[in-house]
């Protein structure tokens, strides 16, 4: 299939890696920064705008692997992801934030995908805050979220490249699921 997308004009832009954990058989571990981690409430809709916009900057995703799409507009599909989480239960069913006061420092979205399995699908943190252990709290929060749900596995996916992602998920329990590609066809060719 790879062969043939190549043959017919298609670019590869990006891999995608998926893994999952069991949430039933593994213990959840306990989660260091649960005193800052919360739903969002009405009215946080815009940090979470301002922490997209600058954690998905020049995101190395697939649409900014295409240099014919505009820089711009790549980031803006992000910040368009995360914002539609907040308002719409057809893309994300909670939005949870870390905040320190007032100030959301970042954020993670939950999508139950049946009654057995969900997913963390758009999160980010602000530059200045990464490296702090938020994200593997999110997850840790997204796995209880989950549980409490009954849902028995989570989900996880992102670009091959993002190591630094998948070293969190590796440590947390979760396991590779399965891989694809993402090819890009321009017809005006």
């Amino acid at each position: 299939v790879t062969q043939a997308m190549e043959r017919a004009g298609g670019l590869l832009m990006d891999t995608l890696v998926v893994f999952s954990r069991d949430l039933v058989r593994h213990k959840i571990p306990d989660n260091p920064n649960e005193d800052i981690i919360r739903l969002m409430r009405p009215g946080d809709e815009e940090q979470i705008r301002e922490v997209a916009a600058r954690a998905f900057d020049g995101y190395s995703g697939h649409y900014h692997a295409d240099s014919r799409l505009d820089k711009a507009k790549c980031d803006e599909a992000y910040i368009s992801w995360a914002m539609r989480s907040c308002v719409s239960k057809d893309v994300a069913d909670d939005v949870y934030v870390a905040a320190h006061g007032d100030k959301i420092i970042g954020f993670i979205t939950m999508q139950l995908n049946t009654p057995e399995e969900g997913q963390a699908t758009i999160g980010g943190v602000l530059p200045e805050a990464q490296g702090k252990g938020l994200y593997r709290s999110f997850l840790i929060s997204g796995m209880e979220w989950l549980l409490a749900k009954q849902a028995a596995t989570m989900v996880v996916s992102t670009q091959i490249t993002n190591i630094a992602v998948q070293k969190v998920w590796v440590r947390l329990g979760f396991e590779p699921r399965f891989a694809f590609y993402t090819f890009h066809k321009w017809f005006d060719d």
